[in-house]
Parts: structure tokens; C-alpha cells; sequence
């Protein structure tokens, strides 16, 4: 028996209930939409400059599964509070609503397991080598985002045969889990959505850890055969620690950004709390999972090698204004004369004159 919406709850309300407004779904829209294009932009000039990795393809499809998750939802908590339509209301046959909640699960498990994979190719780059420069390719990324699209849809997709069940949430402008089923097999789908989301948690920062390992090793060994090493390669690896940090870096964060955002989903479906909050779930846990995408974009643009080398090469640029000696020579030809060998001292024959008769300058 569904409740009473007049009682709090909105699983069957029709309008958006009041004390409600769009200004922050506005704003989260706007941040994510622009987040998510300037990162675009910013691989996009990568790419035309250098041939793509598979780190960089890898990223490339986060930002973009986050751009398509933010025009999925975004516009239609636009829309309801708009026309004051619940999700509900919006449609007679439960469509929006179903689209909706589909589309928050999919992108969460979606982002998540590409999250894992940067983290698994940075593992095995630098863990096997050998097995890394000879079976893994741009083409296995393609594949493997192709089976994790495919995977994750198929999946999103069984509450919508009976296994598992999306329902509307307060105000009116989020659809999502059931987070207290009273049906057996609807329970048994929040279970195996929430271990979903933990195991790959769990596995990407074993790997992060792992390459966290593997870089300290790579340090030791450059610094242990320093010595014995030309110093053209060694500059070489040095460059190639450093970019392997870069990646790094980047991952860590966009992996802590999603363990926050997704660790209080998981642990609500693990624990949906007492039986009289039926048909509730926290609004911060909502907002968490809604963030992410907007999140993801704005840390590869804060910290993606090329953004920090542009800045400092642009404040190195500044700096170094002082004109060099040839600069001045083809500006200035006046300033310098040729003088005879024996005047200049320890072979030099250049004098830059002041101008001034009689006087000299060097």
C-alpha cells in the first residue's frame, strides 16, 4: 500500500512540494555543462598535438559519460520545477521518472568502472611492462568501454522487468532505488548494485596503491644506478616518473571525489535505516551522487599535466623578459664595434660602446 503523500511522502505526488527551489540544480547544471566542454576542449587540443594514450582515451570517455549523466537528469529537475510537475506528473506512464532513476544508476556504475580501469592501466603499465607493451592497446580500451557501457545498461535495465524497483523521491525531481524494498528479489538487486559499487571502489585503490608501489620502486633504482647512467637517459627517466606522477595524481583525486560521493549510496543500501523512514532517503545522499560528474571535469582541468606546464612556461615567458646579447646586436647594430685583437682582454674582440666619446662599456 502506497502512502499518504499529504503524510511526507512524494513516491506518488504529482507536483513539486513546496519550500523547494531550482537554484541549485541551475547551478550544478551550469558548472557541470561548462566543466565538462572546457575538459573536452582541453583534450581535444592534447590530442592534436600528440597521438592519444590510453590513459587519455580512458579519460576522454569519463568526461564525456559525465557530460552525457549531467543532460540526462539536469534538464528534467529543470523542467519540474519549471511547470511544477513531479517527475511523476510530467508523464502518465511512469516514463520520466524510470528514465530518471536509470540514468542516475548507469552513470554512477558507469564512471566508476572507468575509474577503475584508468587505474588498472596505470597498474599494469608500470607493474608488467612486458605484458603491458605487448597486449594492451588503444583498441582494448575502445573494447573495454564498449562492455562497461554494455554491461552497466543491461543491468540499470532490470528494474524495469521486475528485478529491482525505482520510485520517486521528495521534492518530486529525483527517481531512484528503492532504498526499502519489501520485495525479496528488489532487495537482492540493491545488494548486488551496492557490492558492485564497493568492489570497484576497493579495486581501484588497490591499484592506485599498487602504482603508489611500483613509481617509490622506480624512484630507488634511478636513484641507486644514478651514477652509472648517461645523463641523457637519466633525464629521461626522470621525465618518465614525472609523468607517470602526473597521471597519478590526477586519478587519486578523481577517485576520491567519487568515494566520497558514492561511499554514503553505498552504505545506505547496505543499511536503509529504520522501517518508519520507508520510501525516504537522505537528501545529502542524492546530492552526492549528483555530483560527481560535475566534480570529475573541474579536477582534470585543475590538474592535467598540460594546464600547469602552459601556466608555467606563460610566468617563465614573463619573467625571462631581459632580451639576450644577439637580440640586442640586431636591434641595436650601433652599440657594438669590432676592436682590434690586442685591446680586449683574454682573447675577447667585443666592446659595447655607451655612446659617451672616449668611454667604454663591457
Amino acid at each position: 500500500m502506497a502512502p499518504d503523500p499529504k503524510n511526507g511522502s512524494c513516491q506518488e505526488r504529482l507536483d513539486v512540494s513546496e519550500g523547494s527551489y531550482p537554484t541549485i540544480s541551475a547551478i550544478m547544471f551550469s558548472a557541470g555543462v561548462l566543466g565538462n566542454v572546457v575538459a573536452i576542449i582541453l583534450l581535444e587540443i592534447r590530442r592534436r598535438k600528440q597521438a592519444a594514450s590510453l590513459f587519455q582515451v580512458l579519460v576522454t570517455s569519463l568526461v564525456i559519460t559525465d557530460l552525457l549523466g549531467t543532460f540526462s537528469v539536469s534538464p528534467l529537475v529543470l523542467t519540474a520545477y519549471l511547470r511544477n510537475q513531479s517527475l511523476l506528473g510530467m508523464s502518465e506512464n511512469r516514463f520520466v521518472c524510470g528514465h530518471f532513476a536509470y540514468a542516475m544508476t548507469f552513470f554512477s556504475m558507469v564512471t566508476l568502472a572507468i575509474l577503475l580501469s584508468m587505474a588498472a592501466e596505470r597498474w599494469l603499465s608500470l607493474g608488467h611492462p612486458y605484458f603491458y607493451e605487448k597486449r594492451v592497446s588503444k583498441r582494448c580500451g575502445y573494447i573495454t568501454i564498449a562492455l562497461i557501457y554494455l554491461l552497466c545498461a543491461l543491468f540499470c535495465a532490470t528494474p524495469f522487468f521486475g528485478f529491482g524497483k525505482y520510485i520517486q523521491y521528495c521534492p518530486g525531481t529525483w527517481c531512484f532505488i528503492d532504498m526499502h524494498p519489501t520485495v525479496t528479489k528488489h532487495k537482492v538487486f540493491n545488494i548486488i548494485y551496492a557490492t558492485c559499487l564497493l568492489v570497484m571502489i576497493v579495486c581501484t585503490v588497490l591499484c592506485n596503491v599498487s602504482v603508489i608501489y611500483h613509481l617509490s620502486l622506480m624512484y630507488r633504482r634511478r636513484k641507486a644506478h644514478h651514477s652509472s647512467i648517461k645523463r641523457q637517459k637519466g633525464h629521461k627517466r626522470h621525465r618518465s616518473i614525472a609523468k607517470e606522477v602526473e597521471h597519478l595524481v590526477l586519478l587519486g583525486f578523481m577517485t576520491i571525489a567519487f568515494v566520497i560521493c558514492s561511499l554514503p549510496l553505498v552504505i545506505q543500501l547496505y543499511f536503509p535505516g529504520r522501517e518508519d523512514e520507508k520510501y525516504g532517503i537522505t537528501p545529502l545522499t542524492l546530492l552526492f551522487v549528483s555530483v560527481n560528474p560535475i566534480i570529475d571535469p573541474w579536477v582534470f582541468i585543475i590538474l592535467s599535466p598540460p594546464v600547469p606546464r602552459l601556466l608555467w612556461d606563460k610566468m617563465c615567458k614573463t619573467i625571462k623578459s631581459k632580451p639576450t646579447q644577439e637580440k640586442v646586436r640586431s636591434i641595436h647594430p650601433v652599440l657594438y664595434q669590432k676592436s682590434p685583437p690586442g685591446d680586449s682582454e683574454g682573447g675577447s674582440s667585443l666592446k659595447v660602446f655607451t655612446g659617451i666619446p672616449g668611454t667604454a662599456g663591457s
